[in-house]
């Protein structure tokens, strides 16, 4: 392999991190205005994705900040809880703090990824999760993750919940900004799943 194609490889990764990044600051809490200009400012193609990404973006033009706030409260928060629950434990078993957060910790442990400080959500939450597959992509908690340790964790941890709750955000009755980036979100673990599947 010469190094064209080394650099080929790192800058497609780097932009699946930077999308998982993307969504993990999305659904870790609701957008400023700054983030929103970013998400207005996006544009995309003709493939699925592509038009999730300018419906994201169409969206996020007539959005403000304090509806967003609004609007994410309502998905996330709510009177006792809010209208979505984005826990794998509860997509997985139907309860929180069930056994995949305690798979999901034994696997940070041994990868070394900690919890920060002022986090207190259980680490299974859909935000944390796209933080850790974008930080195991481009190597925050040591050397980058081999395309197998990523397939392995995004298999165990993701794949089997995450584009159900993806379409679910899209379709929630209080979610505007949030449907388009459900539709983001649903379209980008298909390729990924599809990737990981054809790297077999």
């Amino acid at each position: 392999m010469n190094a064209a194609e080394d650099i080929a490889v790192a800058s497609e990764d780097r932009l699946r991190a930077d999308l998982y990044n993307f969504l993990g600051l999305m659904l870790s809490g609701p957008p400023d205005q700054l983030l929103l200009n970013q998400c207005a400012g996006l544009s995309g193609d003709d493939s699925p994705m592509g038009q999730a990404i300018a419906g994201l973006s169409r969206v996020a033009k007539a959005s403000k900040p304090v509806k967003v706030e609004s609007e994410f409260n309502a998905l996330f928060v709510g009177l006792g809880r809010g209208e979505l629950l984005p826990y794998a434990s509860y997509y997985l078993t139907g309860f929180l703090n069930e056994k995949p957060l305690a798979t999901l910790r034994s696997d940070m442990a041994a990868r070394a990824m900690t919890r920060a400080p002022n986090v207190y959500e259980p680490e299974d939450n859909i935000a944390s999760l796209m933080e850790m597959m974008a930080g195991m992509i481009v190597g925050r908690f040591g050397p980058a993750a081999t395309l197998d340790d990523q397939k392995t964790f995004f298999n165990k941890h993701i794949a089997p919940w995450a584009a159900l709750f993806f379409a679910d955000l899209e379709a929630a009755k209080n979610s505007i900004l949030y449907a388009s980036l459900g539709a983001v979100g649903r379209e980008f673990m298909d390729i990924e799943r599809e990737a990981f599947r054809m790297s077999a």
